[in-house]
Protein backbone atom coordinates (compact mmCIF):
# COMPACT_ATOMS: atom_id res chain seq x y z
CA UNK A 1 0.00 0.00 0.00
CA UNK A 2 1.28 3.17 -0.82
CA UNK A 3 2.24 5.17 2.07
CA UNK A 4 0.60 8.55 0.76
CA UNK A 5 -3.07 8.97 1.06
CA UNK A 6 -3.68 10.52 -2.36
CA UNK A 7 -1.47 7.65 -4.16
CA UNK A 8 -2.84 5.00 -1.99
CA UNK A 9 -6.55 6.14 -2.57
CA UNK A 10 -5.49 6.29 -6.88
CA UNK A 11 -4.27 2.58 -6.29
CA UNK A 12 -7.59 1.30 -4.44
CA UNK A 13 -9.30 3.03 -7.18
CA UNK A 14 -7.52 1.17 -9.81
CA UNK A 15 -8.31 -2.20 -8.65
CA UNK A 16 -11.11 -3.88 -10.48
CA UNK A 17 -12.13 -6.69 -8.20
CA UNK A 18 -14.93 -5.70 -5.74
CA UNK A 19 -14.04 -7.36 -2.98
CA UNK A 20 -10.46 -6.66 -3.44
CA UNK A 21 -11.31 -3.14 -3.77
CA UNK A 22 -13.45 -3.32 -0.23
CA UNK A 23 -9.89 -4.90 0.93
CA UNK A 24 -7.91 -2.54 -0.10
CA UNK A 25 -10.07 0.72 1.40
CA UNK A 26 -10.66 -0.43 4.56
CA UNK A 27 -6.91 -0.96 5.01
CA UNK A 28 -6.38 2.17 3.38
CA UNK A 29 -8.79 3.85 6.24
CA UNK A 30 -7.08 2.19 8.81
CA UNK A 31 -3.77 3.18 8.31
CA UNK A 32 -5.06 6.65 7.27
CA UNK A 33 -1.29 8.18 5.87
CA UNK A 34 -1.11 11.56 5.53
CA UNK A 35 -1.66 13.27 2.31
CA UNK A 36 0.62 15.58 -0.07
CA UNK A 37 -1.61 18.55 -1.03
CA UNK A 38 1.24 19.34 -3.18
CA UNK A 39 1.96 15.71 -5.12
CA UNK A 40 1.57 16.21 -9.03
CA UNK A 41 -0.56 12.65 -10.39
CA UNK A 42 -0.86 11.53 -13.40
CA UNK A 43 -3.89 9.68 -14.66
CA UNK A 44 -2.85 6.06 -15.17
CA UNK A 45 -4.91 3.71 -17.72
CA UNK A 46 -7.65 1.57 -15.60
CA UNK A 47 -9.57 4.58 -14.13
CA UNK A 48 -11.87 3.43 -12.36
CA UNK A 49 -11.00 -0.01 -11.86
CA UNK A 50 -14.37 -1.86 -12.01
CA UNK A 51 -15.37 -5.74 -13.30
CA UNK A 52 -16.07 -6.47 -16.94
CA UNK A 53 -19.80 -7.06 -15.13
CA UNK A 54 -22.76 -5.86 -14.87
CA UNK A 55 -22.60 -5.23 -18.39
CA UNK A 56 -23.12 -1.09 -18.66
CA UNK A 57 -26.48 -0.24 -20.36
CA UNK A 58 -28.45 3.42 -20.70
CA UNK A 59 -30.57 3.97 -17.73
CA UNK A 60 -33.74 4.28 -19.70
CA UNK A 61 -32.55 0.24 -20.62
CA UNK A 62 -32.27 -0.89 -17.15
CA UNK A 63 -35.24 -2.95 -16.66
CA UNK A 64 -37.57 -2.77 -13.73
CA UNK A 65 -38.97 -5.63 -12.10
CA UNK A 66 -41.84 -5.63 -9.43
CA UNK A 67 -40.98 -5.63 -5.90
CA UNK A 68 -43.30 -7.81 -4.53
CA UNK A 69 -41.18 -11.09 -5.90
CA UNK A 70 -37.73 -11.99 -4.66
CA UNK A 71 -36.20 -11.31 -8.04
CA UNK A 72 -37.26 -8.05 -7.78
CA UNK A 73 -36.19 -7.20 -4.47
CA UNK A 74 -32.87 -8.40 -6.18
CA UNK A 75 -32.55 -5.93 -8.57
CA UNK A 76 -33.46 -3.22 -6.75
CA UNK A 77 -30.82 -4.41 -3.87
CA UNK A 78 -28.07 -4.58 -7.15
CA UNK A 79 -28.58 -0.94 -8.71
CA UNK A 80 -28.26 0.19 -4.81
CA UNK A 81 -25.19 -1.91 -4.77
CA UNK A 82 -24.09 -0.28 -8.09
CA UNK A 83 -24.35 3.14 -6.80
CA UNK A 84 -22.51 2.18 -3.70
CA UNK A 85 -19.21 0.74 -5.81
CA UNK A 86 -19.43 3.10 -8.16
CA UNK A 87 -19.44 6.10 -4.50
CA UNK A 88 -16.36 4.42 -3.60
CA UNK A 89 -14.61 5.08 -7.16
CA UNK A 90 -15.59 8.42 -6.85
CA UNK A 91 -14.68 8.93 -3.26
CA UNK A 92 -11.42 8.14 -4.02
CA UNK A 93 -10.89 9.83 -7.17
CA UNK A 94 -12.01 13.35 -5.15
CA UNK A 95 -8.81 11.81 -2.79
CA UNK A 96 -6.47 11.41 -6.11
CA UNK A 97 -7.03 13.76 -8.63
CA UNK A 98 -7.46 17.24 -6.75
CA UNK A 99 -4.44 18.68 -5.46
CA UNK A 100 -4.01 21.77 -3.35
CA UNK A 101 -7.02 21.53 -0.66
CA UNK A 102 -7.02 21.44 2.73
CA UNK A 103 -5.60 17.96 4.93
CA UNK A 104 -9.31 18.44 6.21
CA UNK A 105 -10.84 17.35 2.72
CA UNK A 106 -8.45 14.18 2.23
CA UNK A 107 -9.63 12.81 5.30
CA UNK A 108 -13.29 13.52 4.55
CA UNK A 109 -13.38 12.14 1.57
CA UNK A 110 -11.54 8.90 2.99
CA UNK A 111 -14.29 8.54 5.56
CA UNK A 112 -16.72 8.60 3.00
CA UNK A 113 -14.85 5.95 0.83
CA UNK A 114 -15.06 3.81 4.11
CA UNK A 115 -18.62 4.19 4.74
CA UNK A 116 -19.55 3.54 0.84
CA UNK A 117 -17.26 0.16 1.05
CA UNK A 118 -19.54 -1.09 4.14
CA UNK A 119 -22.73 0.28 2.78
CA UNK A 120 -21.88 -2.24 -0.65
CA UNK A 121 -20.85 -4.94 1.58
CA UNK A 122 -23.84 -4.95 2.97
CA UNK A 123 -26.04 -4.93 -0.04
CA UNK A 124 -23.64 -7.59 -1.87
CA UNK A 125 -24.31 -9.60 1.45
CA UNK A 126 -27.82 -8.86 1.05
CA UNK A 127 -27.76 -9.76 -2.32
CA UNK A 128 -26.48 -13.20 -1.71
CA UNK A 129 -29.36 -14.32 0.84
CA UNK A 130 -31.41 -14.11 -2.19
CA UNK A 131 -29.31 -16.27 -5.02
CA UNK A 132 -27.78 -13.19 -6.17
CA UNK A 133 -24.36 -11.32 -6.85
CA UNK A 134 -23.07 -8.11 -7.89
CA UNK A 135 -22.71 -7.93 -11.62
CA UNK A 136 -26.35 -10.22 -12.32
CA UNK A 137 -28.22 -7.51 -13.76
CA UNK A 138 -27.38 -4.75 -16.06
CA UNK A 139 -26.85 -1.13 -14.66
CA UNK A 140 -26.07 2.29 -15.79
CA UNK A 141 -22.71 4.47 -15.83
CA UNK A 142 -24.47 7.84 -14.98
CA UNK A 143 -22.76 8.50 -11.37
CA UNK A 144 -19.37 7.97 -13.02
CA UNK A 145 -20.27 10.09 -16.15
CA UNK A 146 -20.35 13.26 -13.69
CA UNK A 147 -16.97 12.48 -12.68
CA UNK A 148 -15.94 13.02 -15.92
CA UNK A 149 -17.41 15.65 -16.80
CA UNK A 150 -16.12 17.66 -13.43
CA UNK A 151 -12.82 15.86 -13.60
CA UNK A 152 -11.18 19.39 -14.80
CA UNK A 153 -12.14 20.93 -11.23
CA UNK A 154 -12.61 20.24 -8.16
CA UNK A 155 -15.60 23.39 -7.55
CA UNK A 156 -17.53 21.08 -10.29
CA UNK A 157 -17.07 17.99 -8.76
CA UNK A 158 -18.61 19.09 -5.61
CA UNK A 159 -21.21 20.99 -6.95
CA UNK A 160 -22.13 18.11 -9.05
CA UNK A 161 -21.73 14.76 -7.53
CA UNK A 162 -22.10 14.75 -4.06
CA UNK A 163 -24.19 18.44 -3.93
CA UNK A 164 -26.12 16.99 -6.80
CA UNK A 165 -26.53 13.48 -7.72
CA UNK A 166 -25.97 11.81 -3.88
CA UNK A 167 -28.54 14.87 -2.76
CA UNK A 168 -30.90 12.89 -5.31
CA UNK A 169 -30.26 9.63 -2.95
CA UNK A 170 -31.66 11.97 0.20
CA UNK A 171 -34.95 11.87 -1.36
CA UNK A 172 -35.18 8.62 -2.97
CA UNK A 173 -34.50 7.20 0.18
CA UNK A 174 -37.96 7.16 1.96
CA UNK A 175 -39.46 5.59 -0.81
CA UNK A 176 -37.21 2.79 -1.35
CA UNK A 177 -37.55 1.56 2.06
CA UNK A 178 -40.98 1.96 1.66
CA UNK A 179 -40.95 -0.55 -1.21
CA UNK A 180 -38.90 -2.82 0.84
CA UNK A 181 -40.99 -2.62 3.86
CA UNK A 182 -44.10 -3.15 2.07
CA UNK A 183 -42.89 -6.20 0.44
CA UNK A 184 -42.03 -7.44 4.23
CA UNK A 185 -38.21 -6.96 3.41
CA UNK A 186 -36.93 -5.78 7.19
CA UNK A 187 -33.51 -6.49 6.53
CA UNK A 188 -33.18 -4.51 3.29
CA UNK A 189 -35.12 -1.77 4.90
CA UNK A 190 -32.90 -1.78 7.65
CA UNK A 191 -29.63 -1.32 5.18
CA UNK A 192 -31.56 1.27 3.47
CA UNK A 193 -31.54 3.35 6.79
CA UNK A 194 -27.59 3.07 7.53
CA UNK A 195 -26.69 4.23 3.91
CA UNK A 196 -29.26 7.01 4.35
CA UNK A 197 -28.01 7.80 7.64
CA UNK A 198 -24.41 8.16 6.27
CA UNK A 199 -25.42 9.83 2.96
CA UNK A 200 -26.72 12.73 4.95
CA UNK A 201 -22.79 13.10 6.31
CA UNK A 202 -22.02 12.91 2.80
CA UNK A 203 -23.33 15.57 1.34
CA UNK A 204 -22.97 17.79 3.92
CA UNK A 205 -18.96 16.73 3.21
CA UNK A 206 -20.07 18.04 -0.15
CA UNK A 207 -22.09 20.82 0.99
CA UNK A 208 -19.08 21.96 3.11
CA UNK A 209 -16.20 21.49 0.72
CA UNK A 210 -18.24 23.61 -1.98
CA UNK A 211 -18.98 26.59 0.33
CA UNK A 212 -15.37 26.81 1.11
CA UNK A 213 -14.33 26.28 -2.45
CA UNK A 214 -16.26 29.37 -3.42
CA UNK A 215 -15.42 31.39 -0.37
CA UNK A 216 -11.74 31.13 -1.46
CA UNK A 217 -12.45 32.10 -5.27
CA UNK A 218 -15.13 34.66 -3.97
CA UNK A 219 -17.54 33.27 -5.69
CA UNK A 220 -21.01 33.95 -4.65
CA UNK A 221 -22.69 30.00 -3.79
CA UNK A 222 -26.36 30.09 -5.65
CA UNK A 223 -25.03 31.73 -8.43
CA UNK A 224 -22.09 29.37 -9.02
CA UNK A 225 -23.81 26.55 -8.16
CA UNK A 226 -26.48 27.22 -10.62
CA UNK A 227 -24.16 28.34 -13.52
CA UNK A 228 -22.28 24.56 -13.14
CA UNK A 229 -25.18 22.97 -13.17
CA UNK A 230 -25.79 24.73 -16.41
CA UNK A 231 -22.30 24.02 -18.04
CA UNK A 232 -22.36 20.36 -17.16
CA UNK A 233 -25.98 19.48 -18.32
CA UNK A 234 -26.83 18.44 -14.51
CA UNK A 235 -29.65 16.36 -14.10
CA UNK A 236 -32.68 18.21 -13.46
CA UNK A 237 -34.14 18.24 -9.61
CA UNK A 238 -36.86 15.58 -9.46
CA UNK A 239 -39.31 15.66 -6.12
CA UNK A 240 -40.57 14.64 -3.14
CA UNK A 241 -37.51 16.54 -1.49
CA UNK A 242 -36.35 15.21 2.21
CA UNK A 243 -36.33 18.52 3.57
CA UNK A 244 -35.28 16.67 6.75
CA UNK A 245 -32.03 15.29 5.29
CA UNK A 246 -31.35 17.98 3.10
CA UNK A 247 -31.43 20.47 5.98
CA UNK A 248 -29.15 17.81 8.19
CA UNK A 249 -26.80 17.81 5.20
CA UNK A 250 -26.05 21.22 5.23
CA UNK A 251 -28.74 22.94 2.63
CA UNK A 252 -30.11 26.47 3.41
CA UNK A 253 -33.54 27.48 4.22
CA UNK A 254 -33.80 29.68 1.26
CA UNK A 255 -32.61 27.03 -1.43
CA UNK A 256 -34.72 24.73 -0.08
CA UNK A 257 -37.07 26.97 -0.72
CA UNK A 258 -37.23 27.33 -3.60
CA UNK A 259 -36.25 23.48 -4.43
CA UNK A 260 -39.20 22.58 -3.02
CA UNK A 261 -41.52 24.73 -5.02
CA UNK A 262 -40.59 22.25 -7.76
CA UNK A 263 -43.84 19.68 -8.50
CA UNK A 264 -43.36 15.96 -7.64
CA UNK A 265 -43.31 14.05 -10.40
CA UNK A 266 -46.18 11.76 -10.69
Amino acid sequence: MNRELRGGALEALRVVDPSEKLAAVESLARAAPEPDASLALAEPPGVPGRPSRPELVAPGDVARRGIGTAEGRAALLHALAHIEFNAINLALDAIWRFRAMPRAYYFDWLRVAAEEALHFRLLTERLGTLGRAYGDFPAHDGLWEMARKTAGDVLARMALVPRTLEARGLDASPQVRAKFAAAGDASSAAIVDVILRDEIGHVAIGNRWFAWLCAERGLPVAATYERLCREHAAPSLRGPLNLAARRAAGFGEEELAAMAGIRPES
